[in-house]
């Protein structure tokens, strides 16, 4: 399923805040992403309708597997890239800006390159 930069950011923000959380609710997500309650409500029921992301009674929000596999796929994305771009000169906060637009269109073949030579030079990945 291809999906827009949006629900992809909304994943993989999802996903960071369930490794320093143990529960997320939408508006752990709205303040991380600096958006508003219905806007994220509004992307939590399409991602929930694409089978993505599940919420219970509480409101706590989990990630399908699905879900899952797509969020660190993005978030992997995310990390290798800034690692990248650090390693060129760029500074810490550039680099992770830049990535997190890079992300959402670089090819696999393309981002599947930089991770091989990441890897084959050393550079952590």
């Amino acid at each position: 399923m291809s999906l827009f930069e949006s629900g992809e950011m909304y994943l993989e923000t999802i996903l960071i805040l369930s490794m320093q959380k143990q529960s997320v609710r939408s508006i752990d997500v709205a303040e991380m992403m600096s958006y508003s309650k219905p806007s994220v409500s509004r992307a939590i029921g399409l991602l929930k309708k694409n089978g993505l992301v599940e919420t219970d009674s509480a409101g706590l929000i989990t990630l399908t597997a699905a879900g899952e596999e797509k969020a660190k796929s993005i978030y992997e994305r995310h990390t290798v890239l800034t690692r990248l771009l650090i390693n060129l000169g760029v500074d810490e906060k550039t680099a992770a800006d830049d990535a997190c637009r890079i992300e959402h269109y670089i090819s696999d073949q393309t981002f599947n390159a930089i991770k091989a030579h990441m890897m084959k030079y050393g550079s952590d990945t």
